[in-house]
């Protein structure tokens, strides 16, 4: 990686003032050095220190004796461990003052941290008000504000944000040659083509930065991130400030004592992307939407919004596969009416997307911004005509994915990439795949289909049974559910995944999801508990390739008796191919595997 970095102890109390995050820097010197302390450097003339037990604390740089506040930092972590001369460290989380022992020898020439440990340290102690947020704004200027050489997309949502992200990045790398990176829950890609398994679904803000400086060496023009409700709680991305921000919809989610205490907290949240992006994309159809929107008033924020419009929800004409031959002056023959009690004209969609007649595909389509101006304030009687941009078919399952790509081509728009300057980046959507992400698999030996997806929550789960419903209800399927949930945290997850499938499904089998340091039998049963429906059988199989299995040869003897449409759905690993227990990854064969051994594929 190209070194840019110009951050010395100097301009990072700068950074540091200007967002009113230090509080004083603070280090351990002898007596003779705190005496001497008043002349040691001559930038600044006025006395502006206290002394304490042998320490200075003070909010000039040029005060500390033997110090060269304007000489740039060679290294920075947050890992101790990677302490080399030259270091900054940022302290944070459940730190251990021990940690520092070494560290004056390996070289540690400042430190961030809510606390001092000049007691353990002679290097200068930027002492803040939030060590995350310090982070986050020295990182960015270590590694040269490589942020300011990217155009940023952010996407947020309970559900969908990792696939949208995938389309949005299969657009702009499309467009751009291969100048898209991608952060996401899934993968990294910091060059446009090669991805690194990621860890969490917005990284550090520390790491972050420094992959955003890879991109850029890289000669990348682009970044889509995921953004989470926890990046914005710890404050991961404090300070970034996003070109276009996607809101893809709101449920609850990650409601616990260490994620978020309500779900109101976790709205919140998930609202300051709002704050900081220029432009924001908006699902019209998401709960909250009007308090979303007066976010995005408050913070003068240009809205865009889309809606995915299911067959009863289209008034007139429906959108036939030779629909196009049928436009009047490029207006498409068919528009949501603006007085429809889903669509005031406040929320009257931007962007459309609307299954075509008798196909998987759906056609997509922009409102038609010349009859603006025929509009009158609240007047609800005109309809909406919309511009057909194309007809797109995926090839990941689920009409629910088309909600993705319409908020993916969305975001393009507003990055001036449109049907009319580049129609080809806008199909790429069409050959994205995600492992482990509405996987579909035909057993090759008996009449039965698995589907594999990350589905980990309510609106999660619903989705997969719509699709399935979609597809299949008309063979009457018997439907067996893999699933586990989370230790630790998201403990209503465990309640609402029951509740959302109960009633649609005609067996669950309990198993072992990432239970990290909480008991898996105590998360079945827990589930398990939440089990009303007496017409739905449970059973609690721990180890989860033995419970895939399980399902399995449950599913071949039942269509032995009576050859009924078998369908596994096992959810909430995708494609991880480990389970988190006691704080480690601990390998696993992965969901997808399992299904294609047994499959034959």
């Amino acid at each position: 990686m190209i070194m840019h970095n110009t951050l010395s102890l100097a301009n990072a109390s700068e950074i540091l003032q200007h967002y009113g995050l230090l509080r004083e820097m603070i280090q351990y010197c002898k007596a003779e050095d705190t005496n001497s302390a008043n002349t040691a450097n001559t930038k600044e003339k006025t006395v502006d220190s206290t002394h304490s037990r042998n320490e200075i604390w003070s909010l000039n740089p040029y005060y500390f004796p033997n110090i060269d506040a304007d000489e740039c930092f060679t290294n920075a972590t947050y890992d101790t461990r990677d302490i080399t001369p030259g270091t900054l460290l940022f302290i944070k989380g459940n730190f251990q003052s021990e940690y520092l022992l070494n560290a004056d020898n390996k070289g540690l020439a400042a430190y961030v941290a809510e606390q001092s440990y000049a007691q353990y340290t002679k290097a200068v102690g930027l002492i803040v008000t939030d060590a995350k947020k310090a982070m986050s704004v020295l990182a960015a200027a270590f590694f040269g504000n490589p942020q300011e050489k990217l155009t940023i997309v952010g996407i947020t949502g309970t559900k969908g944000k990792t696939t949208t992200a995938y389309f949005t990045h299969a657009i702009l790398n499309s467009h751009s040659h291969g100048k898209a990176a991608l952060f996401s829950s899934v993968d990294n890609c910091v060059d446009g083509k090669n991805y690194v398994e990621s860890n969490l679904t917005t990284p550090e803000s520390f790491d972050a930065f420094k992959m955003m400086r890879e991109a850029v060496d890289n000669g990348m023009k682009y970044l889509v991130m995921e953004v989470s409700s926890q990046a914005y709680k710890v404050n991961r991305v404090y300070g970034l400030k996003f070109d276009v921000a996607a809101f893809l919809n709101i449920s609850p989610d990650h409601i616990s004592p260490i994620e978020h205490p309500t779900f109101e907290d976790y709205l919140y949240c998930k609202r300051q992307i709002i704050a900081n992006t220029k432009r924001l994309v908006l699902n019209s159809d998401t709960d909250h939407a009007d308090l979303l929107l007066q976010d995005a008033e408050r913070n003068n924020v240009l809205v865009t919004t889309f809606a995915r419009i299911k067959k009863d929800e289209i008034e007139g004409d429906t959108c036939e596969n030779d629909n196009f031959d049928d436009i009047d002056d490029d207006r498409i023959n068919y528009c949501v009416p603006a007085n429809d009690d889903d669509y005031t004209e406040l929320l009257t969609p931007d962007y459309i997307a609307m299954p075509v007649e008798n196909s998987e595909s759906h056609c997509i389509a922009m409102r038609d911004s010349s009859e603006d101006d025929d509009y009158e304030d609240n007047d609800y009687e005109e309809d909406a005509h919309y511009c057909p941009i194309d007809e797109f078919a995926l090839s990941i399952a689920g009409d629910f994915n088309y909600e993705n790509a319409l908020a993916a081509i969305a975001i393009a728009g507003e990055l001036g990439i449109n049907q009319d300057t580049d129609l080809h980046a806008l199909h790429a959507i069409e050959n994205v795949k995600i492992s482990g992400r509405m996987e579909v698999f035909k057993d090759t030996h008996s009449n039965m289909i698995a589907v594999v997806d990350y589905a980990h929550n309510y609106i999660s789960t619903k989705s997969v049974l719509d699709f399935v419903e979609e597809r299949y209800g008309k063979f009457n399927p018997r439907i067996t559910l893999i699933t586990g949930s989370t230790g630790d945290k998201a403990v209503d997850r465990r309640k609402e995944i029951v509740e959302a499938a109960q009633n649609r499904i005609e067996q669950f089998i309990f198993t072992t999801e990432d239970t990290d340091t909480e008991d898996v039998m105590h998360i079945c049963e827990d589930m398990q508990s939440y089990v009303t429906n007496p017409n739905v059988s449970s059973r609690i199989i721990i180890d989860r390739a033995e419970a895939i299995e399980y399902a399995y040869n449950d599913a071949a003897n039942s269509e032995q008796k009576n050859e009924r449409l078998n369908i596994l759905l096992a959810i909430g690993k995708g494609d991880e191919r480990w389970i988190k227990n006691k704080r480690k990854h601990v390998p696993y064969e992965g969901d997808s595997f399992v299904i294609k051994r047994l499959f034959g594929l």
